[in-house]
């Protein structure tokens, strides 16, 4: 039986299809279609799942890159005329583009029940058996974001030396040792240290985290002093792959293998933190991005969190449910000077329904019913790309994407509308995304949106353990970090909330700062993880308190905030971190 489908192939994502079937015009007014294509080689980046061997791979595509990754994943660059040759190899199972990923106090510690088990904290010997003294010894803190300040006091011994037990800059493509920090660190200003390594953390988000999970606050006299303040830090600074670009999920995928292994060779429990995301997919966990993560979070003794982002009242979520005989019209507004952009549509592939798209003047596409494949559609001023997909062999859900690309600099604003006419329903369920809200304008967005199943991807992974944040000063729910549950309601995400509004880190270049968003929420439970895994595994009280397990006893810990009753919610799972309460009795 054929793989292929109107001449497509089902290997290939729905995306992927419809970018190789767009002109090279389109793609340049398209973020989402030129993602992963490299217009001056003529070379696509993919990400494959895949069996047999790498060596067999390369011997029938001798042309290509790949990159292997662990589980019989692989990151691959090859010539968009060997794509089709890729996905008729019978090794070749999936394959998918990469996606644009976007980064998303004291009071905050005391807040999480933090710091009684820290060390120099009593804690009661009738609960513990023993004080727990924890500071993360004996643990690996691994930190995937933008890089770090590694000149910074707290990421610093008593004795000057480093942290820092390895920092992989994926933009230079170096490893930097622990000694060669130390020889930076060593010559006494930030400009000599740079000239010995010379990776810095430009946007300071990285550094920003890093504390927050695991900063000692020394250069504060110990008053900002981070979760898991004496474990060792693993960092990676996620590349850039073009000029003036910024990170993807293959560099995401490269740096998770890096630091599994790397936790693997040393023996030590790792607690890995990722504070970015994207809107891109199904929001079920089937992508081969949160299969992936699922399949390291699997590795060793390793515990992986990841923020939910920050699009909770972003707008761009719209969903309800269709029912026979009553079309639904979806309306989106479009700011001014919005360049080109992308919509998804998602839903279950035995629900059929027609759509009919409406220009804010008037204009309509008319009533394009299901062909699958791509298909093109003309107004004055932009075209559309409309595709039909199929579901995968991980999910049920069919995504029809639509991507407006304009003809001149700009697509045409005001209210366009997106009709949904039913014409066999068995579910109904309809879930549409737009583009991260920092890749648009302010003003596009869905009228009548809906603030939950706004998490971002990867938080969706069945194994992560996903972080929404709240406000310690208010106790409450902060409207901004994104909601639950996954698509569909399963998995129930996120487990739990910590707190991510006006939290005091360390900032790069020195001194500290606050900061607010999702991304620092997350570290509080990797920072919690790594404790918790320090009295488990290093201290021998559990050796296998990691991964699903170390989970189960965050969510059974939490505990409730004013005002909510029903646990778990979508805001903020089963409830706010409490450390304390999340050992075993």
């Amino acid at each position: 039986m054929s793989e292929l489908v109107n001449g497509k192939s089902q290997k290939k994502e729905n995306l992927l299809n419809l970018s190789l079937d767009a002109t090279e015009a389109e793609r340049e007014k398209s973020p989402a279609l030129q993602m992963g294509y490299d217009q001056n080689t003529k070379r696509w980046e993919l990400i494959i799942q895949y069996n047999g061997t790498v060596e067999k791979l390369q011997e029938q595509l001798p042309q290509a890159e790949i990159y292997p990754l662990s589980g019989g994943y692989a990151i691959v660059r090859l010539p968009e005329s060997q794509v089709d040759d890729l996905a008729g190899l019978s090794q070749v199972e999936y394959i998918e583009k990469p996606k644009r990923l976007y980064f998303e106090v004291n009071r905050a510690i005391r807040d999480t029940c933090i710091a009684p088990v820290q060390s120099g904290n009593q804690v009661s010997q009738n609960v513990y058996g023993r004080d727990a003294d924890l500071s993360g010894r004996g643990t690996l803190t691994a930190i995937i974001d933008s890089g770090i300040d590694y000149f910074h006091p707290d990421f610093r011994n008593a004795d000057g030396t480093t942290r820092i037990a390895a920092l992989w800059d994926q933009e230079q493509n170096r490893i930097y040792t622990r000694e060669e920090l130390n020889r930076a660190l060593e010559a006494g200003s930030r400009e000599r240290a740079y000239e010995i390594v010379q990776s810095r953390d430009v946007s300071g988000h990285g550094t920003a985290v890093a504390a927050i999970a695991a900063g000692n606050g020394w250069e504060g006299g110990g008053h900002y002093r981070g979760v898991a303040w004496e474990s060792e830090l693993l960092v990676v600074k996620l590349g850039t792959p073009l000029a003036d670009s910024f990170p993807r999920t293959t560099e995401l995928m490269r740096a998770l293998d890096y630091v599994v292994g790397i936790a693997q060779e040393w023996r030590m429990p790792v607690a890995v933190n990722l504070s970015f995301g994207n809107t891109y997919g199904s929001h079920d966990g089937t992508s081969l991005l949160e299969t992936y993560l699922n399949s390291m979070a699997e590795r060793g003794r390793t515990s992986i969190i990841v923020g939910t982002g920050n699009e909770g009242y972003g707008m761009g979520h719209r969903a309800g449910f269709l029912q026979m005989g009553r079309p639904v019209e979806i309306e989106l507004a479009v700011g001014e000077y919005q360049t080109g952009f992308g919509v998804q549509l998602w839903k279950l592939y035995q629900d059929r329904f027609s759509v009919e798209i409406f220009s804010p003047g008037g204009s309509s596409t008319g009533v394009i019913r299901e062909s699958l494949g791509a298909q093109r559609l003309s107004y004055e001023t932009e075209e559309i790309l409309l595709y039909y997909g199929m579901p995968s062999p991980y999910s049920q859900a069919q995504e029809i994407y639509l991507d407006l690309i304009p003809k001149g600099s700009y697509i045409q604003d005001g209210l366009w509308k997106i009709r949904l006419i039913p014409e066999e329903i068995r579910d109904g369920q309809y879930d549409l995304w737009l583009p991260a809200g920092m890749a648009l304008n302010r003003e596009t967005r869905f009228l009548a949106a809906s603030p939950d199943t706004t998490l971002t991807i990867p938080s969706t992974a069945s194994r992560a353990i996903s972080v929404g944040a709240y406000d310690d000063a208010t106790q409450a729910y902060a409207d901004f970090s994104g909601r639950g549950f996954a698509r569909l309601g399963h998995p129930i995400k996120p487990e739990l909330a910590a707190p991510g509004v006006n939290i005091i880190t360390a900032r790069a270049g020195g001194g500290y700062e606050a900061v607010t968003g999702t991304s620092f929420a997350a570290p509080f439970v990797t920072g919690s993880a790594a404790l918790m895994m320090q009295w488990g595994i290093v201290n021998g009280n559990d050796p296998y308190l990691y991964g699903e397990k170390l989970k189960a006893y965050l969510i059974r810990g939490a505990r409730s905030l004013p005002g909510e009753t029903v646990y778990p919610n979508e805001r903020l799972g089963y409830g706010a971190l409490c450390l304390e309460r999340s050992f075993p009795l």
